[in-house]
């Protein structure tokens, strides 16, 4: 679709969201059923029992898309503004998809102390919290800080859902291969919000050989270039010996880049185990052209992108994720949680093909089969 005529969209509505009201105001009566003087009852129950708001208004089904525009894909910080279009964008596919109600909201780059304490401030009025596009490593404190300060669900579409949609991927990619998952050797790019977040998951899955590799070289323990989540993500996994992609890419089962366009070479694919997978997920440019890999033998590949087969795509994971929290009632999301999702994604292809190997954004089921993990898994904890 051409620039303009999203321009266009955009504007003729002045965004892609409107509010919709639930009651008809036509007279007297209903305006004192849904506000002056029948509300001020509903006000005095809420007052002796907080817990009623979720009842009665609608902060019982309301998630708040936050964003400060510091690391959108692809564009980088943007600002608040800018990251806008995103948030907004990520509540109508709430809305659409799966039958949520959401609003995008832009708080200004301030320190990790003061961002918390804005969604702390304002988290009465919302069933849960959905973080966008935050840059890293500031993202890792602000998630855990709110995980533990707020008595609703925390999740950074950027850490969560990008690792749940990888291990699904690589679910049913090792089947393809005839490879056993957990004993896949990987080598990542990438490792900020959606790398570490990914390599964690993988680990939890039960996948330990993870050679971590972001601008530097392989990140290790004692590199004081890398942050502390990095440093301290290194020193979990069992990674090859090297520092540079170009050493630790030998023998590799998989590459799952989460980083930059053209970073992997076809003559790196070939130096890759037999059957290599590709996962060339960065956006709108991929670490390598799918054409190049599979020239160079992958056998499996998969990108970010739409137009070619197998996209690893947030989408999967995120509407059906906070659909069943709100049906549910579970208050966190852990790597237990999302290996049972990305099990469960994987599972709509029951028979993966190299062309197939993760359900398409449209493809019916997927909301309803994240939806029922997460209820399934909440199940589990009582």
């Amino acid at each position: 679709m051409a620039e303009n005529e999203v321009e266009r969209l955009h504007s003729a509505h002045t965004g892609v969201l409107s509010i919709k009201p639930e009651l008809t105001v036509a007279n007297r009566d209903d305006l004192g059923k849904a506000y002056t003087p029948g509300v001020a009852g509903l006000a005095k129950e809420i007052e002796a029992d907080p817990a009623k708001k979720d009842v009665y208004t609608t902060s019982g089904k309301l998630v708040a898309v936050v964003t400060d525009g510091s690391a959108v894909l692809g564009l980088g910080n943007i600002g608040p503004a800018g990251g806008l279009p995103i948030v907004e964008g990520k509540a109508l596919l709430y809305k659409e998809l799966a039958g949520v109600d959401a609003i995008p909201l832009a708080v200004e780059q301030v320190s990790i102390d003061d961002f918390v304490a804005t969604i702390k401030n304002i988290q009465k009025s919302f069933a849960g919290i959905h973080l966008e596009d935050i840059a890293a490593p500031r993202c890792f404190a602000i998630e855990d800080a709110l995980q533990q300060q707020l008595d609703i669900p925390v999740y950074h579409d950027d850490q969560e859902g990008s690792a749940i949609v990888v291990l699904a991927g690589l679910i049913n990619a090792a089947k393809v291969v005839g490879k056993p998952l957990t004993d896949l050797h990987i080598v990542l790019t990438g490792v900020g919000a959606s790398g570490i977040a990914t390599a964690k998951l993988l680990l939890a899955a039960g996948i330990t050989h993870i050679t971590l590799v972001d601008i530097h070289g392989v990140v290790r323990p004692d590199d004081t270039q890398y942050n502390q989540y990095q440093r301290d993500l290194a020193g979990q996994v069992d990674q090859a010996a090297g520092s540079t992609l170009d050493e630790v890419i030998t023998g590799a089962d998989a590459f799952v880049g989460l980083s930059d366009a053209h970073v992997l070479t076809g003559a790196q694919v070939k130096k890759m185990a037999a059957q290599p997978i590709i996962f060339a997920l960065a956006n709108p440019v991929p670490e390598i052209d799918p054409a190049e890999a599979q020239a160079a033998g992958a056998a499996v590949i998969a990108t970010g992108a739409s137009k070619y087969p197998n996209q690893v795509n947030n989408i999967l994971a995120f509407p059906g994720l906070f659909r069943g929290l709100l049906k549910s009632g579970l208050k966190s999301v852990n790597t237990a949680l999302e290996t049972q999702i990305a099990t469960a994604l994987a599972n709509l292809i029951p028979a993966p093909t190299a062309d197939k190997i993760v359900p398409g954004v449209f493809d019916a089921g997927v909301v309803d089969a994240v939806t029922a993990a997460v209820e399934a898994f909440a199940k589990q904890q009582n």
